[in-house]
């Protein structure tokens, strides 16, 4: 085994090889991070590069998550297929060249074919090639409360989805396992439905202003300090957008000769606000803590291009939940690195507030650490709250800055009354200053649904991604014709999910994106699992050989895992 296999297996990278009677993937090994907090740390002679961060006395808890290998036969037939639908795709387009088959897609037109182009001709081709034939998997039509239960308005199309046209019928009772309703508050009854009419009537629906004119009502100064206290921070400051909250707030936190350091799978709202800030991004390996190490040491060291001189700031940028991965930052090795290296940390919290943790406050909650050492946190209120916008949160001086700064302050017009009204009520529900037990109940019951959700699916035999604690869950489908497939097969037995595919994950890591909800029951979890079965056999989607995690694992020598 080679010098850097025995680093990632010593710092929580454990691997297991199969040993059920399956064949192993193309090396034999399943990839398991696991870490444990043990009353003697195990220790790792120096070396010098030794540049490796993963702690386990940083942790309180298990942190558990599972990334298995694309099989090499499913990788080979993925490109294949991708292969085999690019040839098809350029004879297509020989085709419309010469008007044999109607072109619906735009193009540029002959008198500017000299100019430069307003299309980028892979992304076009890709479009009208690929995209079109699997087209009617999104942008379907809800008729309904997007809860743990919708209805769709079914649609047919007569030129392959380039169009499409509405039957008039609708599909009822499809269970919805795409939405991000994390707690169950995407519901048109209850308190937070009766509070958003009362605001309604007293306040309107639109304000017609920013909150630096006009549109500062009491409702918004009553939700921030809300924000702020649920938090655990000084102050903060809510937009009616959770995408600008970032691509908006973020150029104004950074700009020329900042430095920001950027999680390769971070969400397109913080990578287009790193661009618009002006500053230099360098983006480390998903969640690796020696690849973010590595570059702030040599950040340091270095210091700016060409003059050498210190960066002004140095910002690290990362998600508390990845939305395509499942995957839960390692917050306590980040906030160590931070520390050490005396940078700013941006925490983008808009999957994991409200679903992980305790008491419902992110990641940072999850891990039991202190609000304080995270300089920016960052959220939405369109998932766990049923709402729309997001929030930033932190110290005051820093709240104040971004109310005279941000654009997003400056010019966006102000959230909507009952909007907000719907946040503050769900948010005090799930602090329990409702004085009822639901927000707990709804915490509880969203915990053991992802629990049981996860562990059916991995039993089942498919490969799924991320934290066992995770409520998004990621399943691989990895060829093309399977994305469409897929999604049709579950609408058909009147399952609601959403599939993803290239350029939103690697070209050969399309896959079924399941978000689970305190509002579904273990009814509804087992009939969608009955489905998933089911199509999983019909498709050979049960690509996993990985063997059943062992009831306890903890931190093995260095001579156990080297042996292996």
């Amino acid at each position: 085994m080679t010098e850097s296999s025995a680093n990632k297996l010593l710092n929580g990278d454990a691997c297991h090889r199969t040993s059920n009677g399956k064949k192993s993937s193309k090396n034999g090994f399943v990839k398991n991070h696991c870490l444990f907090q043990q009353p003697q740390k195990y220790r790792r002679p120096r070396d010098k590069n030794q540049n490796v961060t993963h702690n386990s006395s940083l942790y309180q808890k298990p942190f558990l998550e599972s990334f298995e290998e694309t099989p090499l036969l499913v990788a080979v037939l993925t490109y294949m297929g991708y292969g085999i639908l690019t040839v098809f795709g350029y004879l297509r387009d020989f085709l419309r060249h010469w008007s044999i088959e109607k072109c619906n897609v735009a193009r540029e037109r002959q008198e500017q074919k000299d100019f430069v182009p307003l299309y980028q001709d892979f992304e076009n081709f890709y479009t009208r090639n690929l995209y079109m034939r699997i087209r009617d998997n999104w942008n379907r039509p809800i008729c309904s409360v997007p809860g743990a239960k919708m209805d769709l308005v079914e649609r047919v199309s007569n030129d392959y989805n380039w169009t499409f046209e509405h039957t008039g019928k609708v599909s009822k009772g499809v269970i919805n396992m795409g939405s991000y309703n994390y707690l169950g508050f995407a519901e048109n009854v209850g308190a937070c439905a009766d509070a958003a009419i009362e605001s309604t009537q007293k306040y309107g629906v639109g304000v017609g202003s920013t909150r630096c004119e006009m549109g500062n009502l009491d409702i918004h100064e009553e939700l921030e300090q809300l924000v702020a206290r649920f938090l655990g921070v000084e102050s903060s400051m809510a937009f009616g957008m959770g995408f600008a909250t970032n691509s908006m707030n973020i150029p104004a936190l950074t700009g020329k000769g900042c430095l920001i350091l950027s999680d390769e799978l971070n969400h397109a709202s913080l990578v287009l606000g790193a661009r618009l800030s002006g500053s230099t991004i360098r983006v480390f390996k998903h969640n690796n803590m020696q690849s973010l190490e590595k570059l702030l040491r040599d950040a340091i060291v270095h210091g700016q291009p060409r003059t050498h001189r210190p960066w002004k700031k140095i910002l690290i940028v990362v998600e508390g939940i990845y939305s395509m991965e499942g995957s839960v930052v390692r917050l306590p090795e980040v906030i160590a690195l931070k520390k050490r290296y005396k940078a700013y940390l941006y925490l983008d919290e808009a999957h994991s507030i409200g679903a992980m943790g305790p008491n419902g406050k992110g990641v940072v909650d999850y891990f039991g650490l202190d609000p304080k050492d995270v300089d920016i946190m960052m959220g939405t209120f369109t998932k766990s709250f049923g709402a729309a916008g997001g929030y930033i949160g932190g110290k005051k001086e820093l709240i104040d800055y971004l109310r005279r700064h941000s654009h997003s302050a400056l010019y966006a017009t102000s959230i909507s009354p009952p909007v907000a009204q719907q946040i503050i009520t769900s948010m005090k529900i799930i602090m329990g200053e409702d004085g009822t037990s639901l927000g707990a109940d709804r915490l509880k019951q969203l915990s053991e649904n992802t629990n049981y959700f996860r562990r059916k699916l991995r039993d089942m035999g498919v490969i799924i991604y991320g934290n066992d604690d995770s409520p998004v869950v990621p399943m691989m489908l990895y060829m093309p014709a399977k994305i469409g497939a897929f999604g049709r097969e579950m609408l058909k037995r009147n399952i609601g999910t959403v599939v993803v595919g290239f350029p939103a994950t690697p070209i050969i890591e399309s896959r079924a994106r399941f978000c689970v909800s305190a509002a579904h029951t273990r009814e509804m979890l087992d009939t969608a699992l009955a489905a998933i079965s089911e199509v999983g056999d019909l498709l050979q989607l049960k690509y996993s050989r990985r063997e059943q995690p062992l009831p306890s694992l903890g931190w093995m020598s260095e001579e156990s895992l080297l042996q292996d």
